[in-house]
């Protein structure tokens, strides 16, 4: 095992794990602390260090409204650390390995975690990379700037960097990747076999990755969970939109004239916790993430974002690397908010045009509440169908994957597959948990996390169970037109689970875009 060895900045020494046979390392720095006058600047190297760095602890988590003050299920589902160091020098990173030497070139896992990229952090239970890294690979978590500190935009910071005027904590992700290509054989894992992957809002961050330019060689593979959400019959088609340079710019002008700071100097001397302080206010994040309170997107900045990531991946303009995409059963669903059948078809004019009537003809039944049930559609589901048959059209040899978790999440709440459920079955951690999971909960678990290591290592999920029993086989998007469904067993659709609505609106969207 590789208790101890040195990357670019110094030696580090790791700790062994629950199984001894895999090494973690915690807290390492990949870039130098954003403060001072490195706030809301792009990542910059990490200091030297002398000595051998302890890695036994977890980093600072990057400052936030306090998680464990939220008032909702994650409170008590992962939120429960109040000790939790919060610091504005929090770019690190966490590391668990198998490997028995540098030589092995084991694949990667690079991770980021969600929150919507307001709030979130890779110390959470569920993500201890340990049961995967167990596989043979090596999983990384990846910490980064979040809220006002990773997303603000502003005149006076586009002057000083025209370059990377925005995105700051898109750009410690790619910093972070970057770190891992140049050190991960240290560790014992292989820097050309990495696959980056993320959940809600790290989904969203791992596709924004995906369509960067910047990004060209840096991994090989992506995961998304739960980020994929396309279309509604309310509210912005396109949920992989950004805002513009300019939009963003505004809003943090806007920012800055409400919260009292006079010019980004000014705003640069505050300390960390005042300016979140004015940001929650700002924002109204009084109660954590709530259903429709404000949200700052990333950037369309021309340099690393240079569009809406939907859109780019529809058209294939992205970094062509093959794609697993997973979400929860009841995390997502459209129904038109109508009255009457009139109503309905006013509504199918305005959002598709010329081809209303054949909407109409689509979902139409006897009663408006059964049209309305012909009418409902996953949008995730939606983005799942329309990246990976775009892909199919122009790239036919990428194998793309999707899946659906639908199995029973225990406990007194009785939550459903609630988003983020699938995360203690994706890394394995359900021992962590404080509901009464049972047998084939486990057996679930396992099996997910087998998919995941192997599509990890080659890009194909398929694999041997540890009893040495094939798992039921997952077949590309291409080759099924369905997603796996993780239930109490794991088994896959064929086209016959897409619905007429699916269908019209796949060929709607892909019409409109390709």
């Amino acid at each position: 095992m590789i208790k101890q060895t040195v990357v670019e900045n110094g030696a580090v020494r790791g700790v062994s794990g629950a199984d001894p046979r895999v090494i973690s390392y915690k807290g390492i720095p990949f870039a130098a602390p954003p403060v001072g006058d490195l706030r809301w600047r792009a990542p910059q190297p990490a200091r030297d260090w002398t000595g051998v760095l302890d890695c036994s602890r977890f980093g600072p988590i990057s400052v936030q409204r306090a998680p464990w003050l939220t008032d909702n299920i994650y409170k008590k589902e992962w939120n429960v650390d109040p000790t939790l160091e919060m610091s504005e020098d929090s770019l690190t990173l966490n590391i668990w390995t198998p490997a028995e030497s540098v030589m092995d070139r084991l694949p990667v896992y690079v991770w980021f975690f969600g929150g919507g990229m307001m709030e979130g952090n890779p110390t959470e239970m569920e993500f201890n990379g340990e049961r995967l890294a167990r596989r043979g690979i090596v999983v990384v978590t990846v910490n980064y700037r979040l809220n006002v500190f990773g997303l603000l935009a502003h005149p006076e910071i586009t002057a000083e960097d025209p370059e990377f005027p925005t995105n700051f904590g898109l750009l410690d992700q790619r910093f972070a990747t970057m770190w891992v290509k140049r050190n991960i054989t240290a560790f014992g894992g292989d820097p050309e076999n990495i696959t980056i992957g993320g959940q809600s809002g790290g989904g969203r961050s791992v596709q924004m990755q995906v369509v960067s330019p910047l990004n060209k060689g840096l991994f090989q593979r992506a995961i998304v969970m739960s980020a994929i959400r396309y279309g509604g019959y309310f509210g912005p088609n396109n949920h992989g939109s950004c805002r513009t340079l300019a939009e963003a710019e505004a809003d943090g002008v806007d920012f800055f004239k409400e919260a009292g700071i006079k010019n980004l100097a000014e705003a640069r001397s505050l300390p960390a916790q005042e300016l979140m302080n004015r940001f929650v206010e700002y924002m109204g994040l009084g109660k954590g993430l709530v259903p429709g309170m404000k949200m700052w997107l990333p950037v369309a900045d021309g340099n690393f974002c240079t569009g809406s990531f939907s859109e780019l991946i529809i058209r294939n303009q992205r970094n062509m690397v093959p794609l697993m995409f997973s979400n929860t059963a009841d995390e997502t669903s459209s129904t038109p908010m109508v009255r009457s059948f009139e109503e309905l078809q006013e509504l199918a004019g305005k959002m598709f045009g010329d081809r209303a009537q054949e909407f109409m003809d689509t979902v139409k039944a006897d009663t408006l509440e059964e049209t309305l049930k012909n009418a409902t559609f996953s949008p995730m589901e939606l983005g799942m169908r329309l990246y990976f048959e775009a892909t199919a059209k122009e790239h036919p040899e990428l194998n793309n994957y999707g899946a659906l978790f639908d199995a029973e999440i225990p406990g007194d709440d009785h939550p459903g597959t609630f988003h983020s459920s699938d995360l203690w079955f994706h890394f394995e951690s359900l021992g962590a948990c404080w509901r009464p999971f049972k047998g084939k909960s486990y057996d679930l678990a396992r099996q997910m996390a087998n998919y995941v290591a192997s599509y990890v290592k080659n890009g194909d999920p398929n694999c041997l169970d540890v009893d040495g029993v094939p798992q039921p086989e997952w077949k590309p998007y291409t080759q099924c037109g369905g997603p796996m469904h993780f239930t109490d067993v794991c088994h896959q659709e064929d086209d016959s689970f897409e619905t007429p609505v699916m269908r019209f609106l796949v060929d709607y969207y892909l019409g409109t875009y390709c």
